[in-house]
């Protein structure tokens, strides 16, 4: 059976790297520019302003951040609306299909934790850390718990939802928490990755908890890095 031969228009093709009908192929067409994923990655917890998404990425210029949101706006990945007055600011959203990436960030995740060259202490945003509390949790060790733990990190305040063997989080409001941190986000992804005692991060007033303090600290004993890689040789 010989194959149809598809012409395709200039225009639709202006963007394409790699020419290669792979689906993988064509997620890097789509998303594979530098700073993409990271962009996705700071609105996978709600919509945010071009300022807030900037703060995130310490590291992009606003010219590199605006043709970034223009590109995933393009291939449908995010939207910009603007809020209802008083608020009236524009503000850039993942579309339905946007919010289903985000496996891919955990299987990102998972395998670069392995990496000996991974360095933990470069910037981590919140979205990085709620990102990795999703993709490390350990569902053995969170059988049986049914619990709600907020997070004010910085400016932005969350509450996550453990039960059985699950995580959810969502941005907003802590209401009827078990258990609250606040401190910055590197801050509480050394407390819960890193080996840093609760209680010496409390003393240097970097980290603080409210609430039900033995649940905390089982909730940061939850997120178990995996091994890392063998070098070669």
């Amino acid at each position: 059976m010989k194959l149809r031969k598809i012409t395709v228009k200039p225009e639709s093709r202006r963007h394409r790297w790699y020419e290669d009908a792979c689906g993988a192929a064509h997620a890097l067409d789509l998303i594979g520019e530098r700073w993409a994923l990271l962009v996705m990655r700071e609105l996978m917890w709600g919509p945010k302003r071009f300022s807030d998404i900037k703060a995130g990425l310490p590291g992009i210029s606003a010219n590199i951040l605006t043709q970034r949101l223009e590109g995933l706006e393009a291939a449908g990945v995010l939207v910009r609306r603007k809020l209802p007055p008083p608020a009236a600011a524009q503000v850039y959203e993942l579309t339905a299909w946007g919010y289903e990436s985000e496996p891919i960030f955990q299987a990102l995740g998972r395998w670069a934790a392995r990496s000996p060259a991974h360095d933990p202490t470069l910037p981590f945003s919140a979205a990085s850390l709620l990102l990795s509390l999703r993709t490390m949790l350990d569902p053995l060790r969170a059988k049986g718990i049914d619990a709600r733990i907020g997070f004010r990190l910085g400016v932005e305040t969350f509450t996550a939802h453990l039960a059985d063997g699950h995580i959810e989080i969502a941005r907003g409001a802590l209401d009827n928490v078990d258990a609250i941190f606040t401190g910055a986000p590197p801050v509480l992804a050394a407390a819960i990755y890193g080996g840093q005692s609760l209680e010496s991060l409390e003393q240097a007033d970097a980290l603080r908890v409210e609430g039900d303090r033995a649940l905390a600290l089982r909730f940061m004993a939850l997120f178990p890095l995996p091994s890392k890689a063998e070098p070669p040789g």
